[in-house]
Order: structure tokens, then sequence, then C-alpha cells
């Protein structure tokens, strides 16, 4: 079995990321998202690839087309995980921020 592709590998690409903020506002085809990003289909087809092996991306075949869109509950589920860390360094500002004004009100 084939080892998926790192999600976090994925969206590190600017390419990628913009193709998600894309797809997000609506579904779309290759040909639509190449338009947009003024590069061929295979470039695009190939990035769409790496967001579907990630699960980032569904596709919809619609007749002869095949449309694009989010994956929300695997946008979802990236999000859960970083707001962990999100929750982490907020605590750890807030001690900070009661340890500098302890040190301030001692210098008065």
């Amino acid at each position: 079995m084939e080892a998926r592709r790192d999600v976090f590998q994925a969206i590190a690409d600017p390419t990628r990321r913009a193709i998600l903020l894309l797809i997000a506002a609506q579904a779309m085809t290759p040909n639509a998202l190449a338009e947009e990003f003024q590069s061929s289909r295979q470039a695009v087809s190939k990035h769409i690839q790496i967001l579907t092996e990630c699960e980032l991306v569904k596709q919809e075949k619609r007749g002869r087309e095949i449309y694009y869109h989010i994956n929300a509950k695997k946008i979802d589920e990236i999000d859960k995980w970083i707001a962990q860390f999100r929750n982490i360094v907020e605590t750890q500002f807030n001690q900070l921020d009661k340890v500098l004004l302890t040190l301030k009100k001692q210098r008065k």
C-alpha cells in the first residue's frame, strides 16, 4: 500500500493553497482552475492530484466534466489539530503577560 501524502506538505505549496481557496468558494474543473493560474491543465492537475491524495479535495463527475470541491471534513480535522497548539501558545502568552505585569509592578 502506498503511503498517503502529508497534508501539511500539500498545503505548504502556495499554488495548492490558492486552489483550495478557489474551490472553497465554488466547485471548479481543472480547465477553469488552469485559467486562474495561467498555467497548463497538466500542471494544475498534478496539484489537484496531490490535494486529492491528501483528501483535501473531492471530485464529482457531472456529465463529461469533473468538478473538484473542498473536503470540509478534512479541513475541519486540520483545524482541530492546529487548535491544540493555538491553545498551548495562548496559555504560554498569558503566563508571560502575568510575569511581565509582576515585574513591572515590582519596578514601581
